[in-house]
């Protein structure tokens, strides 16, 4: 059996695929609308991701011009407007000292923060004096600044 000629047999395979592209033609319509609002959404969060990340490299840039106030005077914490803190225990002086600013020295910022309604004006005072002597962080100096200030005003 001698064989088609190449362009009958190309010619054949393109209307068997145009027959069998016709049969799923309805499932593909049935998909279409659900693709389409896909492929919208996913180029929509692609142009997102690059604005945000101009953003960032906006920021990055920017940074150096700006200068940003750890803790403004007009913040107030949830602790700070609460009544008075509770007296604590007296103990001798030297081994309160001695205790108060150990303590102090071990601590982060977020620790410091938590336990700022627990110190009387006298202790927010040493501790402001030992800060601003030693390691003199503008953070740590804002906020026992802010709070023994808050303390003699009430």
């Amino acid at each position: 059996m001698r064989s088609f000629p190449l362009p009958v047999r190309v010619a054949a395979g393109l209307a068997a695929t145009a027959v069998e592209q016709t049969r799923q033609l309805p499932a593909t319509l049935l998909g279409l609308p659900v693709t389409v609002v896909s492929q919208a959404l996913q180029v929509s969060m692609r142009v997102q991701q690059q604005i945000t990340e101009l953003a960032i490299k906006g920021d990055e840039a920017l940074a150096g011009l700006r200068t940003y106030e750890e803790q403004p005077a007009w913040v107030t914490f949830d602790e700070d407007e609460e009544p008075a803190a509770p007296q604590r225990p007296s103990t001798a002086a030297p081994e309160e000292e001695t205790s108060l600013l150990a303590d102090y020295d071990r601590m982060s910022l977020p620790q410091l923060r938590g336990r700022l309604r627990s110190y009387t004006e006298a202790e927010l005072a040493e501790l402001l004096e030992h800060e601003q002597a030693h390691e003199n962080r503008p953070e740590f100096v804002r906020m026992l600044a802010n709070r023994l200030e808050r303390v003699r005003s009430q």
